[in-house]
């Protein structure tokens, strides 16, 4: 989990303007300290101010943690811990869905290996007909004449005085005027002849009875698949709310075991981006610099824009106070003191994507995400037969349309949509994303240094003051000068 107190820190580091520059354009602090007042207002209300002024705050970090002694501690952890067992009961059954898919995998590549033989029993290739054909006598000798007990072709030969050749007659043998062609006993050619006909009429209905079963299985796996489907979204809430009930970790001082108290981390970043019209209009840029569009009337740079900039704010509440429960509603108040960091930056759309691409790293612990790599990890090992299986069309349709079905993707397949996720992807897709993570922001030329990145940072700095010289007022302390 990332502190917000790091996020400052981060911006540095990512950023190449401000890892030399060391420091935000402008930063203020308040300290807010009521043991009658709530956090909620002050919140909210500074929330409501950004919007107003346009900024779109999003929030970038919410942590909490209470002292193992409250009561706050207790009833959270209760509610932490029914979360956890729904979802873990729910995991659970996911668990057992994916056994039953990789046994059903396992089974169809059975069949589709026997239905090969089939295949190749129609084969121009007469060495290829013949070996299908024996292929096909030794399945039906080990899984159906097996079943005959002392009475089997292979009972009798190796049990039975006279037999010895039994196997070698039936594998040579197609029908039974071949039996009469043969150096052998009337007692063994009758039992030859009796096995040529029942194989025979096993190999005419066996055929059409597999393919029926092969059928049933592949929709047995998609219904499989949507079920594990079903109860990976049906866990995700819980797992998403016994995350949001996780306590951080915290070596505070003002954490005494017994005491009741808690701390509260807030950060809310919001950003506007840079108007180059309205910049213009205010000469603010160079009328050399920026040209106008023929077509849209809409103002462009001369020399391409290579990145939006912005002017960006970020307030991190932290907040020390006393948890009190009213009784009749259930829920607790918080009155205590807050400190209110106020930032501004001015960071271009590269920087930012960063930025968020770094808070989502410091959340890869998180239990949902453990949860949906370790099943989906389970399930690619054999995610080219599972996709093979689901995407096969019947074999009227593979005949038509042979050539458009190579090309095309089954968006239905629950397999592909399992927890939102998981998508096929080639080794050019793999080695791509490596290198856009690998990228490094590149520093500002002369006139994004010059002009955007100055006129962003200098808007930053009015809002901030706009923000925090309108907060004060509105609480009645003296106004910045």
């Amino acid at each position: 989990m990332v502190n917000v107190k790091s996020i400052p820190e981060l911006i540095l580091d990512i950023s190449p303007y401000y890892k030399k520059k060391g420091s935000p354009e402008a930063s203020h602090t308040l300290i807010y300290d009521s043991s009658s007042e709530t956090l909620e207002p002050i919140y909210f209300y500074l929330l409501d101010l950004m919007n107003d002024m346009g900024l779109s705050p999003e929030k970038l970090e919410d942590n909490f943690v209470s002292t193992p002694g409250s009561g706050h501690f207790s009833e959270l952890g209760q509610k932490a811990t029914l979360m956890q067992q729904q979802a873990s009961k729910l995991l659970g059954d996911a668990n057992t869905v994916i056994k039953s898919i990789l046994n059903i995998v396992y089974d169809l590549k059975d069949f589709k290996l026997r239905l090969k033989q089939y295949e190749n029993l129609k084969s121009k290739d007469e060495n290829e007909r013949e070996a299908a054909y024996l292929s096909l006598k030794q399945i039906w000798m080990d899984k159906v004449d097996i079943s005959k007990g002392n009475s089997s072709i292979k009972a009798m030969t190796f049990g039975q005085s006279g037999f010895e050749l039994l196997i070698d007659a039936f594998l040579k043998c197609k029908t039974e005027k071949d039996v009469d062609s043969l150096d052998l006993n009337d007692r063994v050619k009758r039992a030859v002849k009796g096995r040529i006909q029942e194989f025979n009429l096993w190999l005419q209905q066996s055929e059409s009875e597999l393919k029926k079963r092969y059928e049933l299985e592949r929709t047995y796996l998609k219904s499989q698949m949507n079920s594990l489907k079903l109860y990976s979204q049906w866990a995700r809430p819980y797992l998403k709310a016994a995350k949001m009930l996780e306590q951080k970790e915290s070596n505070s001082a003002a954490l005494v075991k017994t005491f009741n108290t808690i701390l509260l981390e807030l950060t809310l970043f919001g950003k506007m981006k840079l108007d180059l019209a309205d910049e213009f209009s205010k000469n603010n840029i160079p009328e050399f610099l920026l040209g106008k569009s023929r077509i849209n009337n809409k103002f462009y740079l001369k020399n391409k824009i290579r990145r939006d900039y912005y002017s960006c704010i970020l307030v991190n509440f932290v907040f020390r106070g006393i948890p009190q429960k009213i009784s009749q509603q259930g829920h607790y108040t918080f009155g205590g003191r807050t400190e209110i960091s106020f930032k501004a930056y001015a960071l271009n759309s590269e920087e930012i994507d960063k930025l968020k691409e770094e808070l989502k790293k410091a959340e890869y612990t998180d239990a949902l995400e453990l949860v949906e790599g370790s099943t989906k990890e389970s399930l690619d090992v054999m995610a080219d037969e599972i996709n093979s299986f689901l995407n096969e069309k019947s074999e009227e349709k593979n005949e038509s349309n042979k050539e458009t079905s190579k090309n095309l993707k089954d968006e239905s397949n629950p397999f592909l949509a399992l927890f939102g996720k998981y998508e096929s992807s080639n080794n050019e897709k793999k080695s791509q994303n490596k290198k856009e993570e690998q990228k490094t922001i590149a520093p500002d030329n002369d006139i994004e240094s010059e002009y955007l990145r100055a006129l962003a940072a200098e808007n930053s700095k009015s809002k901030l003051f706009d923000i925090f010289d309108l907060y004060k007022k509105s609480h009645g302390m003296p106004s910045y000068t």
